[in-house]
């Protein structure tokens, strides 16, 4: 669910960023075209707060690109960052946009069911529209209509189970604000008990109820003796189960949850039984599974750094086997590459931001080491420089091991301000030569700033890091640079061009864009023509 703080109630810019300006964290940096800008919220905004910026910072922004572009790109952006960056919160905003301005709603219809895919992003696309944040604070005919024929067009239990985990606004207060009309029996019955005109003690006895329901109350009022329905596991977790009903719910768990609650499953003696340890792993390495739980990699690296020692290895094994699956997109890369991870302070922050009481453990260094172990696994021949206000030096990776196990020992290092040109300069000073470098970073870097142009110190007119690949392509001509940025903020050390690519966001996706850039097969808008060219 969004921020509830920012959400309670109540002509085309060119491709290059080209105008210099004072980032975040008072360096120099180049300011992203609105298009560009609003993509890069898009795909690694979560409105928290961030190291530099607060969430109410980035809600402004958000808003304020959204009204600069045009609102079939905000529309296409909208899908982009839900299918192809995997996000949440800040596709719904962007719905919320296009709901609460004229010329943006005739996109609305097209596109709301590729972005509210699940009962979540319904209750996280009315909770944007609540707030009044999007330019009005009632639902109007269009949206009404559209979340109804979302409703309409699942089963009865589809709409059970999408009620699950929902909250400020729950799908019973959905249900409740737009006064969906049930077509049978069984969908009114089912309407009633989750908005709660039908008391639960009552849900045994009403026939008209959907069976998965009264399966579920029946379970309640007798877990000793009721067969443990096919519900989502949240709904069983706060009652008196056996290891026999856990091994029944672990059997019927989705990748997600069953991702996330590993340890839960060994606490309960689950893994006891050889069979379920099979079970569990081979779930968890299955690929079609994995795609289509829109897995974020690093939420791997998670649950492996987090599972108990005591978890059996076959389960360590399938997380590692899983990760590959996950970033089997990385491209493999003729020529010499170079990997320049950000290990600096500002990358030990939370990557979805800060919010109190569900600050994800998972940090931007955390990323940041798994693109770069994901990049050395498919390039064996790469070369690793993690880099802070210098280059950090001593740390040996080899890239037969895992990508798990050599991102775990990248993330561990590191510190300090961010001096986004030094590893390009330690490699000027090599005379290395190579084909293409890749940055995976938070782009705030202030170290190199007073030698860099502040001061009229050199290369005034360009920041320290754009001075230093010049030196770099003077040597490599047909060498390009990618650079990763995995926090929402609106400038880049390095200016789209020919040679240069800036994408954002930490799903798979940003692997794909990589390749058809390195393969020479991107538009000439790059990452914004990618997002151009989604289909309305």
């Amino acid at each position: 669910m969004a921020n509830k703080a920012l959400f309670k109630s109540a002509g085309s810019p060119k491709a290059s960023a080209v105008k210099l300006t004072m980032n975040e964290a008072g360096g120099r940096a180049y300011e992203l075209p609105a298009k560009h800008a609003l993509a890069q919220y898009a795909c690694t905004g979560c409105l928290n707060g961030t190291f530099y910026a607060s969430a109410e910072d980035q809600l402004a922004k958000v808003l304020e690109l959204a009204r600069k572009v045009e609102p079939e790109f905000v529309a296409k952006c909208a899908v982009y960052a839900r299918e192809k960056g995997y996000m949440k919160d800040l596709p719904a905003l962007l719905l919320g946009v296009l709901a609460g301005s004229k010329d943006g709603a005739k996109y609305l219809p097209s596109v709301f069911n590729r972005v509210v895919d699940g009962g979540k992003m319904v209750c996280n696309f009315a909770q944007m529209i609540r707030s009044g944040q999007c330019g009005r604070k009632s639902f109007g005919s269009m949206p009404k209509r559209l979340i109804t024929s979302w409703l309409d067009t699942r089963s009865d239990n589809q709409v059970f189970r999408a009620s699950v985990g929902t909250s400020n606004p729950s799908l019973a207060d959905v249900l409740r604000m737009v006064h969906p009309k049930p077509k049978t029996d069984s969908r009114k019955a089912l309407y009633g008990y989750l908005s709660g005109r039908n008391k639960p003690e009552h849900a045994v006895k009403t026939d008209t109820l959907p069976e998965i329901v009264r399966a579920y109350e029946e379970f309640k009022a007798n877990p000793g003796t009721a067969e443990v329905p096919d519900v989502p596991f949240l709904l069983l977790t706060a009652l008196p189960l056996t290891t026999a009903h856990w091994t029944k719910i672990a059997r019927n768990m989705a990748w997600q949850a069953t991702r996330m609650n590993l340890n839960t499953m060994q606490r309960h003696k689950v893994f006891e039984d050889k069979e379920m340890i099979k079970l569990v792993a081979d779930r968890l390495r299955n690929r079609e599974d994995i795609l289509k739980a829109k897995v974020f990699p690093y939420q791997l690296m998670a649950a492996f750094i987090n599972v108990g020692e005591d978890i059996p290895r076959a389960i360590k094994d399938a997380l590692h086997d899983a990760m590959e699956i996950a970033v089997e997109n990385v491209p493999v890369i003729d020529g010499k590459v170079y990997v320049f991870p950000d290990v600096s302070g500002s990358m030990q922050s939370a990557v979805t931001g800060n919010r109190p009481g569900s600050t994800s453990k998972v940090r931007c260094v955390d990323v940041a080491a798994l693109v770069a172990a994901s990049l050395l696994r498919r390039n064996p021949d790469a070369e690793v420089i993690p880099f802070e206000q210098s280059v950090v030096t001593g740390l040996k990776l080899e890239p037969r091991d895992t990508v798990m196990t050599n991102a775990e020992k990248l993330s561990k290092v590191g510190g300090g301000g961010t001096n986004c040109s030094a590893p390009l300069a330690l490699l000027n000073k090599r005379n290395a030569k190579g084909d293409l470098v890749v940055y995976v970073s938070d782009n705030e870097s202030w170290v190199d700033s007073a030698y860099h142009g502040i001061y009229g110190g050199i290369g005034g007119n360009r920041t320290a890091t754009m001075a230093e690949w010049n030196k770099f392509v003077g040597r490599n001509p047909k060498a390009k640079m990618v650079c990763i940025d995995i926090q929402p903020y609106g400038t880049v050390q390095a200016n789209d061009r020919t040679a240069i690519l800036n994408v954002g966001g930490f799903s798979d996706e940003v692997f794909n864009v990589m390749s058809t850039f390195v393969k020479g097969e991107l538009g000439k808008d790059h990452w914004t023509g990618v997002i151009e060219g989604t289909t309305l």
